[in-house]
């Protein structure tokens, strides 16, 4: 198979409610394999002029790049911020079984 437009997904989510919202979302749309949720995460932005800082969760969802305006609409239209942060970045290797795993379950 080829693995060369497998991507992880970076996303930010205000509440642990709601980034189990767009995991599961994600997942069972079949727009992602597998997302993790890590909690405690301190993000330091500008917003509208000012320095801002949040705790937030972070996402990464593991999917294909074929499914990237599909995941943008459906996070934009499930999250409570204006500017959710969305940002897909290349995997570039790893395992073979879990690459092939990846393919078969994003649909």
């Amino acid at each position: 198979m080829n693995q060369d437009n497998n991507v992880a997904v970076l996303i930010t989510a205000s509440s642990s409610d709601e980034a189990q919202k767009i995991a599961e979302a994600l997942v069972k749309q079949r727009l992602a394999a597998c997302v993790n949720i890590l909690a405690g995460v301190k993000s330091f932005f500008w917003w509208q002029g000012s320095l801002d800082s949040e705790q937030e969760l972070l996402l990464i969802a593991k999917t294909k790049e074929l499914k990237l305006a599909e995941i943008i609409n459906l996070v934009k239209g499930l999250h409570s911020y204006d500017t959710p942060e969305i940002i897909a970045l290349p995997i570039i290797g790893g395992s073979r079984d879990y690459l092939d795993w990846l393919d078969k379950e994003v649909q």
